[in-house]
């Protein structure tokens, strides 16, 4: 089933609305299978900016449902996409998250490929009698460019473009010059021993701010909002005028700049925009993150983080900024301790499937659209091992 087939599926009336997918769907390795194969290697994932590699030769990598990708800036300034697969005997060209070369050579026998991805050196050719090397360049992986951020996609199942997906919120993100940005540091990686859904899950929940998150709630508010559209979720909040009674978060509500090239309304609110099924932009006055959440396993998960910027000496912005950082920083040990919660207890036999509130839209949307993926996400127990390939 295709991701807009599942998507139009979701639409129609479902007795399981208004109740979370059941807890055996966040540890069964069965499901975890699956998912990789149905919503992860049809899913646009998110590898970079293009200012993170501007230069000829310049790549990155990413890997996720077994594969690793690597995309690399051509003698044409084109970008494009690969499996780090040499094609001779399968070996990995290059290691590690970023770096820059003149051509991709194999550890292993040094054959050699073009930054365009066609295989233009084997030692001893000759005795290789049935390569035909205008066959056996590097497998290309699909790429799109959007708002500047490098997305890639391992498999095409009709499903829409980032800039489809993204549509309903381009209004929105202009005024942040997204193109425009550049890397504050580099990028975090935090492994984390929860299912990938959980990490989801939590992002696209309002209910739990005036709960479990005092700092935000003291930024914010009542003024947190949620809504889902059919392929991206978004929360919002404005921040008060009220002084927070937090050093951090009171020094950066007197300290955040105005910002010239963003709209009055935009001056002082956050946004978390979240793409199907796993990557998302919190976008601030001061600054645009973005988190992606990968599957490891079906009980773990690697979230990537980092932070782009637009150029601003000002000392007030450079304050703002490392201000958010720490108040981030204490909402990310706030929600590791929730998840963690969580992925504990549905270890628990007597938890099953939970009512969602009105409220939980965006909760709602991804329960529905998991059930059209994959239709036994609609058994509430966990069927016997071997399911999935009866």
């Amino acid at each position: 089933m295709t991701l807009q087939a599942a998507a139009t599926a979701a639409d129609a009336a479902d007795p399981l609305d208004g109740w979370s997918l059941p807890a055996w769907t966040y540890h069964d390795p069965e499901f975890h299978a699956l998912e990789l194969e149905r919503v992860f290697r049809p899913s646009w994932q998110v590898v970079c900016h293009q200012s993170d590699i501007p230069e000829t030769g310049d790549w990155h990598t990413l890997d996720y449902c077994g594969e690793s990708v690597i995309v690399v800036r051509g003698q044409d300034d084109r970008l494009r996409a690969f499996t780090n697969v040499c094609r001779h005997r399968g070996s990995r060209l290059v290691d590690g998250a970023r770096g820059c070369a003149k051509k991709l050579v194999c550890p292993y026998h040094a054959w050699t490929y073009d930054l365009d991805g066609r295989l233009t050196g084997v030692p001893d050719a000759a005795s290789y009698p049935a390569l035909g090397k205008d066959r056996a360049g590097l497998v290309p992986v699909e790429l799109e460019l959007w708002q500047g951020f490098v997305f890639v996609r391992l498999e095409d199942d009709g499903g829409p473009s980032v800039s489809e997906m993204m549509a309903p919120y381009e209004a929105l993100i202009a005024p942040y010059r997204f193109a425009d940005l550049s890397a504050l540091g580099r990028v975090t990686l935090r492994p984390r021993a929860v299912n990938w859904k959980n990490v989801g899950d939590n992002y696209s929940d309002g209910l739990h701010i005036p709960v479990a998150h005092p700092g935000l709630t003291r930024l914010f508010g009542k003024s947190y909002g949620v809504e889902a559209e059919p392929h991206v979720d978004r929360m919002w909040g404005e921040l008060t005028e009220r002084e927070s009674a937090n050093w951090s978060e009171r020094l950066y509500q007197r300290l955040l700049p105005p910002v010239p090239h963003l709209p009055q309304e935009n001056q002082r609110s956050w946004h978390y925009v979240k793409l199907w099924p796993n990557v998302a932009f919190d976008i601030y006055p001061d600054q645009v993150d973005f988190m992606q959440w990968l599957p490891t396993g079906p009980t773990t998960s690697l979230i990537r983080e980092i932070s782009y910027v637009l150029p601003d000496d000002r000392r007030e912005m450079q304050a703002a900024r490392y201000l958010n950082w720490r108040i981030n920083r204490q909402v990310n040990a706030e929600d590791t301790t929730l998840i963690t919660r969580v992925q504990a207890g549905m270890q628990s036999r007597t938890f099953s499937m939970g009512p969602l509130s009105e409220k939980e839209v965006c909760l709602t949307h991804f329960c529905r659209r998991m059930r059209a993926i994959i239709p036994e996400a609609r058994l509430e127990q966990q069927p016997p091992a071997g399911w999935s390939r009866a």
